[in-house]
This record gives structure tokens, C-alpha cells and sequence, in this order.
């Protein structure tokens, strides 16, 4: 992810549709039989369908401190005679959170010989907060030891270059498998698997608990609220994420609530949601026999809800995870990703989905049942224009303001807007890599991480400033920014009620009524600023590596089952090798000219079982990358990538 592109994406080559598929710890290393573990090795050129064989053992665990072990400090050796996973990770990447829930699953398989450990890498500067980590591990509900890597030491140790990364060391201490991006449950199965089997064999595996210790449970009203908006009658209906659950409330005080606290997808009158994000009232001309609309995120789906009757039904979405294929058909027949706001806008005739998941903008039609894409390509970027040229970046708030739809993109701190005519612009944000706190004119103007936008009474807009703790105002007439509460918890929303604007606090779990008063911050500018790789002028040599899963092939069926996309920030960079191809590695000419900037790299590849079958199980791997990279004359002629296995050359 984090893959800011400037030229427009072509269209992909043919590929085989996916089936439903406390300080600073300097202690002196652990290692297995008495070595001293070296950087991970990574990364071999090409597509193999071999077994990748172990090459360089674990680096040590190094950061700032551990979450969710009882406050004990552990070390790569406390995982001797288990299968360890390294999920490299940051709190706000959609992606990540992806790959938090699909990895629920595999870590119940194989609960007694796999240990999960999170190593927390973050992006932005509120994630590099201790307390805002221990927050977002509650949250998300994350079950398995979590490490603390501001400084992003354990990142560099495993030489990794996105987020997600998983990485797969074995009982004895070597690494034996990497991934980047999601969706690589399967694979990481079929290869545990393998591990798990190999090393009882050998009677180096050990069973039993791991070092997880569950922090004690809280107890509050509302858990990790995430959206909030009026009804008719004077009530809030509320998104109370972290209790899986919509509550009405009235004075502060539940009225009513749909869903019974659980994790789950069941209609009916007990229903359960799974991390829902976001509810919208339908017209109330409209018969289609539900009248709310809930975001269900996790779930990847949008449930109806009936206030007569208390009823909730399913109305969109297949409850998989679009990866690849159509966007456009009956609702319940296209898969949905991460839906994280809803609202009707009139000019779209329907409800428009902020779908974070894949940075596009959805429209479902309740009177068809109808869904389609509205704006975006699938792209991670900042790009207006045209809706359906647009980039978006994790778009996570909406709101609506006559014939003006606006839009908050998380990823790239940045405040947009569609007008009727379907042309996207964007008033304060620059881009994947730039973020902070200051007002002023909106050209100069900079947010971090918002997830929520309110129309105010005199059309300006109140953005849910959120991990800056803060609510700022745009003015759309004299295009300026400025903020009108600050000290908030994540605020993640807003809602005008009798005059007020109530913020959705999300990490103090309550709606708040902060005094608003206009002012102007000069805060500071920042940057993602990750460690960049050294490379050299001229040719260089990239790599993406990609080895089928164990008792998968390559699927050539329906054309190249790989894809490759390079650009380049700036363009002027790449002096050729730029564009699109299908073999995962290209030789590209670095220009002498350009000190520094980033490669942006986009890889596929489309794998299926091997088992003979007409109509075997099929699956589609896709990365995005971010590569910041320096051009020195001792720099590497070689770089590479993995998606999905090892690199065997040195």
C-alpha cells in the first residue's frame, strides 16, 4: 500500500478470477542452538513454483516494549519449538486491519503450534503513541502478543518495504516463508502445514499455550463508537463498533439498540454485526421495507434495518471480500470491501459507500437492490478529475451538502468533494506521505488521518480531524482552514443536533459537546519518512519474488497469470522500465540526475490448486508498493520484492 502513482492504471491483463477465497529492550539476543540470529534474508527474482528452502535465521524482536503478555518483555528465543508469524503492521492502513481478520482463522487451525506476534511499524506520528496502540489492539481485537516498533527497528532487521508484511519462522529459528499485502490465508495454511509436519517429524516442535495474556476487560456504554447521525424525532443513532452492535440514543441514554453484542452476520431480530462503521437514514418516501442502512465493515456487507419490526436483513454484498472481478450487478451478488460510511445523496440517486477497502466509492440504489461503482479505479492515491479516473485513499467519511458530496480520504489526510457533474477535486491534502496540523489557506492547509466530515449550518464543513485530535473547519467561501476543538480522542465524527455539533469521541467512548472556538494552528508539517533503500545509477535489476503455495500452480488458463506496473515519483526517476508487463521482474534505468524519490511498484499473480480438477480453487495475489529509495554511487543494482515466498539469491 501507500503507493501514490501519477500516470492512470491500465487496464489488467487477464487473470483467473479468485475463487470465494516500558524502554527500550536492548537485552542481549535469544537465538536457537547457541547463534546469533542474523537480518532475515529475503527475496529471490522471478516466479518459482519450487519450495523455498531456509536461508538466514530470525533477527531479534527489538522495540519499544510488549502488549498483550502480562507486561513481559519476550525474545525470539521464548518461541523456540513454535511457529512463529511476524505481522508487520500499522494501525491505520485498511490492509492491515484486513489481515488482522483474516489471520483469526489460521491462528485457531493451528493454535497449539503457531504464535502470532504483531510488530507494530507505524506511519503516522499518532500511532508511534504508546496509549493510542494499546487502544487500537482493543479495538481490533487483536489476540496475540503485539510489539512496539516506533522506531521501526524490527522493521529494518526484516529488510521489510510495505505494510502488511508476514513473515513465517519455523520451531528451530530460520525464516521460511514471506508475504506482502493480503490475502494469503490460504497459502499460510498449506505452509504451516508443511512446517508443522516437518518439524514434528524431527520432534523440534512443541505444543501447547502461547505467550498471550488477555488485558482485563472494560466496561463503558458505548465501545469504540465509530459514526453518528440525527434522526427525525431528536435521537443519534450510533455505530457502536466495538460491541458489534446500532444503538438510538436519546439525552445521552440508549433507547433502543439492533444487535445483540456479538461478532457475527445473523439476520433476523437478534442479529449480530461485526465491527459496523456507520448507519444512514433512507427518505422516507422510500418502500423497500427496511429504513436504516448499516455499514457492516468486517463483514464486507450492508444490512437493512427495520425500525417497525426490529428486523435486519442483508441487502448487499456476498460477505467475501472483493478482490478482483465485477463491481457492478444485484446486490447480493457482488462482494463488497470494508464499507466504512454511507450516506444519500439525491444527485446519485442513491446511497453512496465510502468502500475503504479498495479506495472506491460505491452506489447502492434500495429501490433496485442494485450495486455499482460511482468514483474511484482501485488506485491509492490523490488524483482528481472524472469520478470514474479519480484515486482515492481509503475514503472513511461522507457528507452531504445539496449537489456537493464530501469526502474524507484517511490515507492522504485529505478533505475532497464531487460535484453533480461527477468531477472530483480536492481542497486540503497532499498526498500519501504528507500530513500535520495547520490552518490557514487550504492549499497550505494539513490534516492527519481524518475519518469524518459534518456540513455545518453555513455550509462549511467540520472535519473529524482524527489523529490529531481535533475538529477543523473548512470554509469553502474563503477557502480557508481553521480548528475549533482540540484535546478530543480520535474523533472520528460529528453530528449536528439542536443547534450543536456532538463529536463522536471513539477512544474516550462517548459523544462529547466540545466548546467550539475558532482559532488557527501553525503546527508542523511532517512526512512519512521510512528508511530508504541505496541504490545506484543505471540498470537495475527488480525483482518480484512469488512462489505458488504448497499444492498450487500458476494459472495460465485465461492468458498471463502475472502482472507487473512500475512508475516512479518523481517520473523523472525511472529513465525507462516504467509501465505495465506480465513478468514479475524487469530491468529498469535509473536516471544519474535524481538524488532521491520513490518507486511505485504494482505485482499479481493468479494461482490455483493443483489437484486435476476442471474447476479447482483459484486464487489472486496482489501488492502494492512504496519504495522510497536513494541514488548513491554505492547503491544495490539489484532490488527485490516479495509477495509471496523467498528470495534464495544472496
Amino acid at each position: 500500500m501507500y503507493s501514490p502513482r501519477p500516470s492512470r492504471s491500465s487496464a489488467p491483463l487477464p487473470l483467473a478470477r479468485p475463487a470465494s477465497s516500558g524502554g527500550r529492550s536492548r537485552r542481549s539476543p535469544k537465538s536457537w542452538a547457541g547463534e546469533q540470529p542474523a537480518t532475515a534474508g529475503l527475496l529471490n527474482p522471478g516466479v518459482s513454483t519450487a519450495q523455498p528452502r531456509r536461508l538466514s535465521r530470525a533477527a531479534e524482536l527489538i522495540g519499544r516494549g510488549w502488549l498483550n503478555t502480562g507486561d513481559k518483555d519476550l525474545h525470539l528465543g521464548d518461541f523456540r519449538g513454535k511457529v512463529l508469524l511476524l505481522d508487520f503492521w500499522t494501525f491505520c492502513c485498511i490492509n492491515c486491519l484486513h489481515v488482522l481478520d483474516e489471520l483469526r482463522a489460521v491462528e485457531e487451525e493451528f493454535k497449539d503450534v503457531l504464535v502470532t506476534v504483531g510488530v507494530h511499524s507505524p506511519k503516522f506520528v499518532h500511532e508511534a503513541d504508546e496509549q493510542a496502540l494499546r487502544a487500537a489492539v482493543e479495538r481490533y481485537e487483536v489476540h496475540h502478543p503485539v510489539l512496539d516498533d516506533p522506531e521501526l527497528t524490527t522493521w529494518q532487521a526484516y529488510a521489510v518495504k510495505a505494510w502488511p508484511t508476514l513473515v513465517l519462522v519455523d520451531p528451530e529459528g530460520y525464516v521460511v516463508h514471506v508475504a506482502a499485502g493480503e490475502g494469503h490465508a490460504e497459502a499460510l495454511r498449506r505452509v504451516i502445514a508443511e512446517v508443522v509436519a516437518e518439524h514434528e517429524a524431527k520432534g523440534t516442535l512443541h505444543r501447547g499455550d502461547g505467550p498471550y495474556v488477555p488485558p482485563p476487560p472494560a466496561e463503558t456504554e458505548l465501545r469504540f463508537p465509530a459514526k453518528a447521525i440525527a434522526t427525525a424525532k431528536g435521537t443519534v443513532l450510533v455505530a457502536d463498533t466495538a460491541h458489534h452492535r446500532i444503538v438510538e440514543l436519546k439525552d445521552d441514554a440508549v433507547v433502543t439498540s439492533y444487535g445483540t453484542g456479538a461478532r457475527g452476520r445473523q439476520d433476523g431480530t437478534e442479529p449480530t454485526f461485526s465491527e459496523p462503521s456507520a448507519v444512514a437514514v433512507l427518505p422516507e418516501h422510500l418502500d423497500v421495507g427496511y429504513h436504516l442502512v448499516v455499514a457492516d465493515t468486517v463483514n464486507h456487507l450492508l444490512r437493512g434495518i427495520n425500525t417497525d419490526t426490529g428486523e435486519v436483513t442483508t441487502i448487499a454484498g456476498t460477505g467475501l471480500q472483493w478482490r478482483n472481478g465485477p463491481t457492478d450487478g444485484p446486490g447480493l451478488e457482488i462482494d463488497l470491501t470494508s464499507p466504512w460510511d454511507l450516506v444519500w445523496w439525491e444527485p446519485a440517486g442513491g446511497l453512496v459507500i465510502a468502500m475503504a477497502g479498495n479506495h472506491t466509492l460505491g452506489l447502492f440504489d434500495p429501490r433496485t437492490g442494485h450495486v455499482s461503482r460511482f468514483a474511484g479505479t482501485t488506485v491509492e492515491g490523490l488524483s482528481d478529475g472524472p469520478a470514474e479516473e479519480a484515486f482515492f485513499a481509503q475514503t472513511s467519511g461522507l457528507a452531504v451538502d445539496s449537489d456537493r458530496l464530501w469526502l474524507v480520504d484517511s490515507e492522504t489526510s485529505a478533505l475532497r468533494w464531487i460535484d453533480a457533474d461527477r468531477t472530483v477535486h480536492t481542497a486540503v491534502g497532499k498526498g500519501l506521505f504528507d500530513f500535520g496540523h495547520r490552518d490557514g489557506p487550504a492549499d497550505q492547509a494539513l490534516l492527519q488521518h481524518p475519518l469524518g466530515v459534518t456540513v455545518l449550518a453555513d455550509h462549511s464543513v467540520a472535519v473529524a480531524d482524527t489523529y490529531n485530535g481535533a475538529i477543523r473547519r473548512f470554509d469553502p467561501a474563503t477557502n480557508e482552514v481553521s480548528t475549533l476543538a482540540t484535546g478530543l480522542a480520535e474523533p472520528s465524527g460529528a453530528v449536528l443536533l439542536d443547534g450543536d455539533l456532538v463529536v463522536v469521541e471513539s477512544a474516550a467512548h462517548r459523544l462529547s459537546r466540545p466548546v467550539a472556538k475558532a482559532h488557527l494552528v501553525d503546527g508542523e508539517a511532517h512526512q512519512v519518512r521510512r528508511p530508504p533503500t541505496d541504490i545506484a545509477a543505471g540498470v537495475l535489476d527488480l525483482a518480484v519474488v512469488f512462489s505458488a503455495p504448497p499444492g498450487q500452480k500458476l494459472d495460465e488458463r485465461y492468458g498471463p497469470s502475472t502482472r507487473l506496473e512500475i512508475t516512479s515519483s518523481p517520473p523523472e526517476l525511472l529513465a525507462d522500465g516504467a509501465g505495465v508487463g506480465t513478468d514479475l521482474t524487469r530491468k529498469l534505468t535509473i536516471a544519474a540526475g535524481v538524488a532521491e524519490g520513490v518507486l511505485h511498484v504494482v505485482a499479481q499473480a493468479a494461482s490455483c490448486d493443483d489437484d486435476g480438477t476442471e474447476h479447482a480453487a483459484c486464487h489472486l495475489t496482489r501488492q502494492d508498493w512504496g519504495v522510497p529509495v536513494r541514488v548513491t554511487d554505492t547503491g544495490a543494482h539489484r532490488l527485490p520484492l516479495v509477495m509471496g515466498g523467498l528470495d534464495e539469491q544472496p
